[in-house]
């Protein structure tokens, strides 16, 4: 009777699903008790589903977290199930607007998402168009190898070493963009490097103090770039994600998004004098 009840029992499966998300609402990645965090939507919409009863049976994991105001494009969470074809067709319904998924993948039993990466990529978004982009392209190139990034991050006691896969800045709509790879990195790591980079592009800094840097040498103070400018770009493993559609209410907020930021751009632009109509202006 055991063995026929034990037949019955749905197997679990182990699945891993990209994700994007806006990170303005969100006081970071991490489950926290209080605030509104990426990790908690997505496992609150786990259990309104009924995929799993707590975190330890779902055994859920994330591929890394990012800070408040940080963005995503690839993130990556893993849930195990019995239920897989529910988590596969529901879970992006059950989602709010600001956070989506973008593909899946069933994978082994004893699948890390943080552990099993080969690298991750994250971009940098700059809003200045002054900068200059051949000369920041030039700075980046430093980066590459293994380094240690002491004096470009926060430490918090881990190894500093970390080694880049490959570094570039590039001009895109006018901005320019800093692409980084690596296989991992450290707290602010990216923030940091693109911090150095903007002082290249204005003319504030050079090559040479990146490089100081990397070897130890006390260059002077260095703050981590805005948050809002950093997207977690893409996390590669040894597989293809099945391609998932986000959904009307994802696309409908991205909409909305892109549509209010157009407006303010314009707001602003008024507000410092740079819009046609300033002379129209009356009091």
């Amino acid at each position: 009777m055991e063995e026929d009840l034990a037949q019955d029992l749905p197997e679990v499966r182990r699945l891993a699903f990209r994700c994007g998300y806006i990170g303005d609402g969100f006081f970071g990645s991490q489950v926290q008790a209080g605030p509104r965090t990426v990790e908690g939507e997505f496992f609150a919409a786990c259990l309104r589903l009924g995929l799993f009863s707590d975190a330890r049976s779902g055994r859920f994991q994330a591929a890394g977290r990012t800070d408040r105001g940080v963005h995503a494009r690839g993130q990556v969470f893993c849930i195990s199930t019995p239920f897989p074809g529910r988590a596969v067709s529901l879970l992006r319904w059950h989602l709010p607007s600001d956070l989506w998924v973008t593909g899946y993948a069933e994978v082994p039993p004893d699948f890390h998402p943080r552990h099993a990466a080969h690298h991750r990529t994250y971009r940098y978004f700059f809003g200045d168009r002054d900068l200059d982009v051949p000369a920041m392209d030039r700075a980046a190139r430093i980066f590459l190898g293994t380094h240690d990034f002491s004096q470009f991050a926060r430490r918090d006691g881990r190894d500093p070493v970390r080694r880049v896969l490959s570094a570039r800045v590039f001009a895109e709509g006018g901005l320019p963009v800093f692409e980084v790879c690596a296989e991992s990195f450290l707290w602010h790591m990216v923030r940091y490097m693109a911090q150095a980079l903007s002082l290249v592009g204005s003319g504030r800094g050079d090559e040479g103090e990146i490089a100081s840097r990397l070897e130890g040498a006390s260059v002077g103070p260095l703050s981590p770039a805005a948050p809002g400018g950093l997207v977690l770009w893409e996390i590669a493993y040894g597989f293809s994600f099945i391609p998932v559609d986000p959904g009307h209410r994802a696309r409908r907020f991205l909409s909305r998004e892109l549509a209010s930021h157009r407006v303010m751009a314009r707001v602003i632009g008024h507000l410092a004098g740079d819009g046609p109509d300033q002379g129209s202006v009356r009091s």
